[in-house]
Formats: C-alpha cells, sequence, structure tokens
C-alpha cells in the first residue's frame, strides 16, 4: 500500500542542498517552476511529496531520524554490535570519551537533516509562488512548516546551537551569512513554536493520508517543544537548567489538553504493544498521533521499508544472519521494571541487586520493551533467547538483553521483515504518541505543584501497563515470571511528584529514544551518568572509563567542517572540543 512519505521526484525539483556551508558543497535549491506550472497541482503535490519523503530517503541504518545511534549515550542502552569498534564512533559516544569534531557520526546527523530542511524548503518555495486558485495552498504550507519545524527540532536537541533556516528563498550569499548562535537558547525554542502555532491554525483535524499532520499532531509537537522551552538554559556558559518557565509549562497544558486529541480520534491503545506491530491492521492506531510511514509491496524491489533500524535485529543463525545486534537493553533498564510490594516502581534503580525473573514482581511493560533470557524472542516460542550468540553478537559484552519494540517476529520473514542489504521492516515509527502526550501534560502539571492531577496521568498510563498483557499472558505460568503493576493512592508532594512522573517516563518509553534527551532537558545528564556508569562498571565493561562531564557531553560539537567553512559565523559548542 503507497503511503504519503512514498518516494515522487518531482521532474521540475532541483537537487536539494547538502549541509549548511559551501565546505560541504552546499547548493542553494535550483529547481524552479514557471508560472504555468505553479498552477498546477500535480506538479506542485509532486515537490511536497518529495519533502514527506526526506524523513525516510534521507536517513540511513547508520543515521536513524529516530535518534537511536545517539541514544546509545542514556541510561537505557548499550551500544551493542560485535565489538567496541564496530561503530566506533559510537562507543566513543557512549562513554564519553574521544569524541572529536571529525567523527563521522558528528557529521552526518547535520548534513541529513540540513537536506531534508532544504526539501522543505524548496516546496514551501514553490508554494508561496503559488495563487489562491490552490485550494490546498494554506494547508499544505502548514504541513511543510511542521516538517521544518521537526526537522530543526531535531537538530536542536543534538547540537543546541544551530542555524536555522526559516526563508525558503535564501541566496547562496545569505546562506554563507547564517550564524548558529542569531539566536539564544530561549528564542531558538520560540522560533520553533511560532512556526508550529502557525501551522496549528490551517491544520485539519483529519486528514485523508496518513503521514500528514493533523491539528492533533501540531499540539503534540507543541506540546513537547514548550516542554523543553520550559527548562531554560540561556547562560552561554553552561548547559544547566537556570529556571523553569510557568508561562511555557501553561503553553504545555494548552496543547496538552485532551480534548484536542479526542476530537480527532486519539486515546490510549488497549494494550501498548499494538503500538509496536507492523501488520497493518494496528499501524495508525488511536494512539499513534504522527508517525513515519512505511510501507512494502508498492511496486518497487523493497517498497518503501524502514530501513532506519537495520542494525538493531538480533544475528540468529540460519534465521536472521546478518544482524548486526545494536541497540540492546541495558541491565540498569531492566532493573527499572522491578515492581515493589504494592506493585509501584522501586525508583532507585542503581542501588538496587539486579532483576531476577524467578523472585521479583515486575511490571509487565517489561517483557514488552525487553527480550529476557528464557523467555520467547518476538513473543514467538520457537525462539526462547539464551546466552548464545544469537542473542549476541559481542558474546556477552553488552550482555544478551535484545530490545523488542524495533524487531518484528522472524515468522514474519518475507511478509513485515525482509531482508536486503541489511533487514528492514515496513513497520512504521512512531513519532508523536498519545502516552506521550499525556506524561508531558503530567510533568507540566508537576512542575506547577498540581500533584493530584499528574498522578492521576500517570496512573492512566499505569492502568493501561497492567492489562497490557496479551501477548504475554501466559508468561506467569509458563515461565515463571511474576506481574505485578498498581496505582499510586498516596499523597505526594511536589519533588516526589516529579520523581513519580520521570519514572514513568521511562518505563513507558524505554528504547524509543527519549531518555538522554530527557535527562539534558532536566539538567540531570552528568548525575545520573554518571551514577549509572559507576553501577555498571561490572555487569558491561566497557564502561570501565566512561564519565561524563558536564557542561560539554549534554550536546554534540559542532562538525569541525561546518565551523571551519562558516567564514567565523559559527561558533563552537562549550566544553573545549
Amino acid at each position: 500500500m503507497k503511503k504519503i512519505f512514498n518516494y515522487i521526484m518531482a521532474a521540475a525539483l532541483g537537487v536539494m542542498a547538502a549541509g549548511c556551508s559551501d565546505f560541504l558543497e552546499e547548493q542553494v535549491p535550483q529547481g524552479t517552476l514557471d508560472e504555468n506550472q505553479v498552477k498546477d497541482p500535480s506538479l506542485v503535490e509532486n515537490t511536497i511529496i518529495s519533502a514527506y519523503a526526506g524523513f525516510t530517503q534521507s536517513e540511513d541504518i547508520n543515521g536513524s531520524f529516530s535518534m537511536w545511534n545517539y541514544d546509545v549515550r542514556s541510561d537505557d542502552a548499550y551500544k551493542g554490535g560485535s565489538s567496541v569498534n564496530d561503530g566506533d564512533v559510537f562507543h566513543q559516544l557512549e562513554v564519553q570519551k574521544g569524541v572529536l569534531t571529525t567523527n563521522w557520526n558528528i557529521s552526518d546527523m547535520w548534513n541529513r537533516l540540513y537536506i531534508t530542511i532544504s526539501r522543505v524548503n524548496s516546496a514551501i518555495s514553490v508554494l508561496e509562488k503559488c495563487d489562491d486558485s490552490y485550494a490546498l495552498k494554506s494547508q499544505r504550507l502548514a504541513e511543510m512548516k511542521f516538517l521544518r519545524a521537526y526537522s530543526h527540532f531535531l537538530l536542536k536537541r543534538l547540537y543546541k546551537n544551530i542555524p536555522f533556516i526559516l526563508d525558503a528563498n535564501l541566496d547562496y550569499d545569505a546562506y554563507g551569512q547564517l550564524s548558529n548562535t542569531a539566536y539564544s537558547n530561549d528564542e531558538a525554542w520560540a522560533a520553533i513554536a511560532r512556526e508550529l502555532e502557525e501551522a496549528y491554525e490551517l491544520l485539519p483535524v483529519v486528514q485523508v493520508d496518513k503521514g500528514r499532520p493533523t491539528k492533533a499532531a501540531c499540539a503534540a509537537f507543541l506540546t513537547k517543544v514548550y516542554l523543553y522551552k520550559a527548562y531554560r538554559q540561556d547562560d552561554a556558559k553552561s548547559n544547566q537548567v537556570t529556571s523553569i518557565n510557568e508561562e511555557d509549562l501553561n503553553q504545555v497544558l494548552k496543547y496538552s489538553d485532551p480534548t484536542i486529541y479526542t476530537a480527532g480520534g486519539y486515546g490510549l491503545e488497549a494494550d501498548m504493544h499494538n503500538n509496536f506491530r507492523p501488520e497493518e491492521q494496528y499501524e495508525n492506531g488511536c494512539e499513534s498521533i504522527w508517525a513515519i510511514q512505511y510501507s512494502r509491496n508498492d511496486g518497487s524491489t523493497y517498497g518503501n521499508l524502514n530501513w532506519s533500524n537495520g542494525l538493531i535485529c538480533p544475528n540468529i543463525a540460519e534465521v536472521t544472519d546478518g544482524g548486526c545486534d545494536f541497540y540492546k537493553p541495558s541491565q540498569n533498564l531492566v532493573n527499572a521494571f522491578r515492581t515493589d510490594n504494592s506493585g509501584l516502581p522501586l525508583l532507585d534503580s542503581y542501588n538496587q541487586k539486579d532483576y531476577d525473573m524467578t523472585t521479583d514482581n515486575a511490571d509487565p511493560r517489561l517483557f514488552l520493551t525487553v527480550g529476557l533470557t528464557g523467555l520467547p524472542y518476538m513473543f514467538n516460542s520457537n525462539f526462547i533467547m539464551d546466552r548464545t550468540s544469537n542473542w549476541s553478537r559481542s558474546g556477552g559484552l553488552y550482555g544478551y538483553y535484545v530490545t523488542l519494540k524495533q524487531n518484528v517476529d522472524p515468522a514474519l520473514i518475507g511478509q513485515y521483515l525482509i531482508k536486503g542489504s541489511f533487514w528492514a521492516t515496513s513497520m512504521n515509527r512512531i513519532v508523536f504518541r498519545y502516552a506521550d502526550v499525556l506524561l508531558e501534560r503530567a510533568e507540566a502539571l508537576a512542575q506547577l505543584g498540581k500533584s493530584d492531577q499528574a498522578i492521576a496521568l500517570v496512573n492512566q498510563i499505569r492502568s493501561r501497563a497492567a492489562s497490557s498483557t496479551q501477548m504475554i499472558s501466559n508468561y506467569p505460568t509458563k515461565y515463571g515470571v511474576k506481574f505485578y503493576c498498581k496505582n499510586y493512592t498516596g499523597s505526594y508532594d511536589k519533588a516526589q511528584t516529579l520523581q513519580i512522573v520521570k519514572m514513568e517516563r521511562r518505563l513507558e518509553l524505554a528504547m524509543e529514544s527519549e531518555r538522554f534527551f530527557d535527562l539534558v532537558r532536566w539538567g540531570e545528564a552528568a548525575e545520573t551518568l554518571n551514577n549509572y556508569y559507576a553501577s555498571e562498571k561490572t555487569k558491561c565493561t566497557v564502561y570501565g572509563e566512561a564519565e561524563f562531564t558536564a557542561n560539554k557531553g549534554e550536546y554534540l560539537p559542532i562538525p569541525f567542517a561546518q565551523v571551519a567553512a562558516s567564514n567565523g559565523n559559527y561558533t563552537q559548542n562549550i566544553g573545549n572540543w
């Protein structure tokens, strides 16, 4: 089935830009449509589809826009692979040692996202030349602003100080004058929010084509942007949180208002796992507010498949040979799913014994997130996980756990799991899901001192977690595991409520590449990760010399090539890179 992200390149569309500096052979978009062509909806739509396609065509296994490659810096995941030398530049990020501004992975995401921005800007430039006889002009412009905001958002979370390309018609000389510090940190978040607020007014409640953003998708995005904006980091000599802004928190509440989402038919799935199934009947479900659309059987050799997770598949002998076994859940993450005698998280996963499946209570979400030794891989009893090379290409260096959310049952090889140069699937990648919105709303409420309301939202997530057992209902009787997940019933002060909300974000969104960015947003990266390194050194020896340096490790450095070619207009991030 074809979807909006399928690649259609308009004949009139020029080659897109590749980064922000002419050192990287940047090209200002050259393709133009004449006066008659801009009135042809089919040609205009082709430029728009090409912009959407950038979010699948401009990424690859080494540079996934899901950011899993960069989430290996968090306490959720080990890099994985066969050794520390397999993807060595990501090993350097994982242990915060030896990261160079010339490393390819520092430049790679910068280049890919600015290529995508240039595609979007080309579409905007064409749309701006259309007259009002093109009935969808305003709506399509809103969609493109949403996509441009998303690209800038991903760049900002990675690099903090970035150039913004908000004029779709910049000439070549103007590109050379862009600065990456033209905006303060708060002004940069405000620029992203401004684009989204303009789009919000024009986007429809429902889109016919899956993959086009709706009003709820824009609201979910604004919720996230305002939550990042609220945690001010405006000291140019620091990455620390200097204040938490109440006005921004109220904007979070505005755009996370449940009525926005119910109007579009959005809500929580009955079972969390439904969000991570490849079958068409599960994709674009009620919890999927906006997702990158992938497809199969669309007439091309491989379809518009999701290659971005191609390195994550385990290497099961004679089944998924060639699987690379990256992005492996950490022991610390597994421990975080343990629950106490009240069915609540222990909250401190650093000073507790390792989870024991035979004796410990656990949140059911553990078994939907992490493949554990002794249990079926992807819920298929023909593939019981054990401590062999099938489940660890590194011979146990990175442990034997496997992430489940990105993977597909091997029984579906040829249908939803397809072998090309690497393993790919047709499974969509959800960018904004309703559970995330609820937890962001809970966080804003907690920061505003409205603890009871925040806990009520957390309990919505926990109630759903307790009933998310459709795939694992026989695990207690057959494998001896113990599900125990209950709601919070007490009274909690502001500090306790924030701790509860932050823990629930970790459990619900585990292995979805939010964790590292959450820690940075909260100003807790250095303390949390140095505690993590200390607790993990005996379990994963790659952390032997790991050390997180505050006011450096929170963000990637600006790529050397970009700084060198910027004519002095780019400033390197702090941290003595």
